[in-house]
């Protein structure tokens, strides 16, 4: 069956209003949120933090300063107290032209000449990759335009969401309803398990759930001979903020992807040497990473670690040396992880794969849809184009505009995507790795999401080229295309107008908001 055919608008059709509950006011709750009240429902947004943000809203603090061993916590799978896994320098991969909402472009505001402070928007950084909190800044200014101020309750940890036994149910239908278990945030933190049990908790029913919490915050670590019995400091990236504490130090870094890659620049200029070991010593050694070796004396490249000994030494695999190191940093990766949700086995996570499933399109739990459902769990997507495109799609089909497959529709969908995936050799652990032309058919096929506009891709692609030619200068190289230097020009053309705008919060929450027609 076509699956893009069975999920049509029902036009004429009235609209339902359900009551629902956002867990999480990142990029993709703030984005699920603004399209739920676009239809119409009635949205409530339960956020663990003290402001919107999630992984953006920066906290120096890290887990292990108050865990006692964050690493054999982590192993465990205990949840992190600290959500964000931010370090102060960190700054964007992708350019701000592409990383805007729809209708409310990500544009430079206004600011004194070096983008520091002062002038009309101290602290705003208008260059073209900025720093995690001009993205911090842009999800607050994007969070009071859209009117959410009133929808989102912050400094509330979920604690359970399980589904309501039926004498909770009875509206059309019979609906399925669920249950959410909340407290006050700091009072998690401060509350052992067992004391969290004793702990005074509300209780709401609500028609849906959608889960927009990010996975960017549980650490998953690698198995390595020696890791309980090397003495020395080992944490993962996600406890990583300044490279200040690591000064003279040899630190052998785990993990040559991205944050792998940017961390090692970061701890080069205090640190005695940097060491990254890798999965592949052939696949790592890319035209940026030989750039890197080149230009740093103190970094070096090695396979990946066989064994860690109790007298500080690292032991590389196949002869790749041996290294007496101050500090292991895992730069591994993060595992998904929903600690507070009861769908009595119906929704999984293969804590050996990392993988949730099974889930249609990567939103909804076939057995469970639409009263359950996921925002962000792809990853390598545009954001927040898709969560918005994600968003809108689970807001039609909760309001009965738009309808899903049957239930054993969209399982065989799921089945057949899983066969397909591992025909073609793909692991498991990628499944919610999306293709671009893949991204871009979910909010086509589902709820009539515009395309993004073919020179944002064009510019991408660009993007992408010269960051693996080069990781420490790709984003002050001007090579653009024609065609993308075009569109540039009157992309910024939108900037001053949606910057006055912004500087009213409360008139621009009124007007019509701007869109990009390029």
């Amino acid at each position: 069956m076509d699956m893009a055919a069975a999920c049509v608008d029902d036009v004429g059709k009235p609209r339902a209003s359900r009551k629902v509950c956002v867990i999480g006011a990142g990029m993709a709750g703030l984005a699920a949120a603004r399209e739920l009240r676009r239809e119409g429902h009635a949205v409530t947004v339960l956020e663990q933090a003290g402001d919107v943000g999630g992984q953006w809203l920066y906290d120096p603090r890290a887990d292990d300063d108050d865990e006692e061993d964050p690493l054999a916590a982590a192993a465990a799978a205990k949840p992190v107290r600290v959500h964000s896994s931010m370090y102060a320098s960190l700054r964007l991969l992708g350019p701000r032209e592409v990383m805007g909402f729809s209708d409310f472009q990500f544009v430079p505001r206004k600011s004194a000449a070096g983008g520091g402070g002062g002038g009309a928007n101290p602290g705003r950084d208008p260059r073209r990759f900025p720093g995690h909190r001009e993205v911090y800044l842009y999800l607050r200014d994007f969070y009071r335009a859209a009117g959410l101020t009133d929808a989102v309750r912050f400094n509330t940890r979920v604690v359970r969401v399980a589904m309501a036994p039926p004498p909770c149910r009875g509206g059309p239908g019979d609906a399925m309803k669920w249950v959410v278990r909340s407290t006050d945030a700091g009072l998690w933190k401060r509350c052992s398990d067992d004391q969290m049990a004793e702990a005074r908790c509300v209780e709401e029913v609500f028609d849906a759930v959608i889960v927009a919490t990010g996975h960017y915050s549980q650490p998953k670590l690698p198995s390595i001979q020696g890791m309980g019995d090397w003495k020395r400091r080992q944490l993962h990236s996600h406890w990583y903020r300044v490279p200040d504490p690591f000064r003279d130090e040899v630190v052998v870094l785990v993990g040559c992807g991205d944050s792998g890659m940017d961390i090692a620049l970061d701890l080069l200029a205090v640190a005695r040497e940097v060491h990254l070991s890798a999965k592949s010593v052939e696949a790592a050694a890319t035209p940026a990473m030989s750039k890197m070796l080149a230009r740093h004396a103190n970094l070096h490249l090695h396979p990946q670690i066989e064994r860690l000994c109790d007298d500080g030494r690292v032991v590389f695999a196949g002869g790749g040396g041996v290294v007496a190191a101050d500090t292991v940093m895992y730069c591994t990766g993060y595992r998904y992880s929903f600690p507070f949700l009861d769908t009595e086995g119906k929704v999984a996570v293969d804590d050996d794969d990392n993988r949730v499933g099974p889930l249609f399109e990567h939103t909804f739990p076939p057995s469970l849809a639409p009263w359950l459902s996921f925002v962000g769990i792809p990853r390598k997507v545009m954001v927040p184009w898709f969560f918005e495109a994600q968003g809108r799609w689970i807001a039609g089909v909760l309001s009965g505009r738009r309808a899903l497959p049957s239930e054993e529709e969209m399982t065989r969908s799921v089945e057949e995507f899983y066969r397909a995936r591992e025909l073609a050799g793909v692991p498991k652990a990628h499944t919610h790795d999306v293709e671009p032309h893949k991204m871009y058919e979910l909010g086509e096929k589902y709820c009539d999401f515009p395309r993004t506009e073919e020179w944002k891709r064009e510019l991408m692609a660009i993007i992408s080229r010269n960051t693996s030619d080069d990781m420490e200068t790709f984003r002050d190289r001007d090579d653009d295309s024609d065609n993308v230097r075009r569109c540039l020009q009157e992309w910024y053309a939108l900037a001053e107008h949606q910057a006055q705008d912004e500087e009213d919060p409360a008139a621009a929450a009124a007007q019509a908001p701007v869109h990009s027609s390029l």
